[in-house]
């Protein structure tokens, strides 16, 4: 089966398999001639794989180890499976009647606290500024509800950042992405050029707290944030 065919079924991008050609982690059954990709069903049983631990949110990398040690796997699988299992308890709980009123699992605390931290510091670097004034204009007029809705769509562009972090910085998904973040500020807060993009996608590697913040949807996210911004800046 040709590259594009195998596209079409997967919904894979023809850019995506190539990559993972590159970096060797699907390698097509038969290359023509003239250069094509051929693809057997032993290497679309393998994608199937691949797709199965990237919706799981493992990295490529890990992907990789899986392939190579099938022990591997067990152990990932069974440190997601204790990672969620805080939240199942407390769903199982829900669903039984029982009531947990601790929120732990939900604790937000320390992020408003930065929150706040973060916003003095703003007013403070950036207080004369058109784009802050844009901010507080914006900002100020959300309610709670709205402002909640706003983090929560936020949270979900961080995670397909997260989601796509072994993808190369300059790829289509990549460079969408930033596209979609840069969106999301203009659209909500100030506009967003690509000189304060630039600037914002620095802080996120520069400034640990939100290195941090950033890194709790995968290890690596605000790096490759900030590459993929780099490249879409540049």
């Amino acid at each position: 089966m040709k590259i594009s065919n195998v596209a079409k079924l997967t919904g894979v991008t023809v850019r995506t398999l190539h990559y993972y050609d590159e970096i060797g982690l699907l390698k097509p059954s038969e290359v023509t001639e003239a250069g094509y990709r051929v693809y057997n069903h032993k290497d679309l049983e393998v994608l199937q794989q691949i797709l199965f631990f990237r919706e799981l949110d493992f990295s490529l990398e890990d992907i990789r180890k899986i392939m190579q040690n099938p022990a591997y796997e067990k152990e990932l699988l069974l440190q997601k499976r204790s990672r969620l299992g805080s939240l199942i308890s407390l769903v199982d709980k829900t669903l039984k009647g029982e009531q947990d009123m601790s929120f732990r699992q939900f604790d937000t605390t320390k992020i408003e606290e930065a929150k706040k931290k973060y916003a003095e510091e703003a007013r403070q670097r950036w207080g004369d500024t058109a784009a802050y004034a844009e901010y507080e204009k914006k900002s100020g007029s959300y309610s709670d509800a709205q402002q909640k809705k706003l983090d929560g769509e936020g949270a979900m562009i961080l995670s397909e950042f997260g989601k796509n972090r072994s993808l190369a910085p300059d790829s289509v998904e990549a460079q969408d992405l930033v596209k979609k973040w840069q969106a999301y500020i203009t659209s909500n807060y100030y506009t967003c050029t690509k000189e304060i993009l630039s600037c914002l996608g620095q802080m996120y590697v520069g400034d640990e707290r939100f290195t941090q913040y950033i890194d709790q949807y995968g290890a690596g996210t605000a790096a490759f944030m900030t590459a993929a911004i780099e490249i879409y800046t540049r």
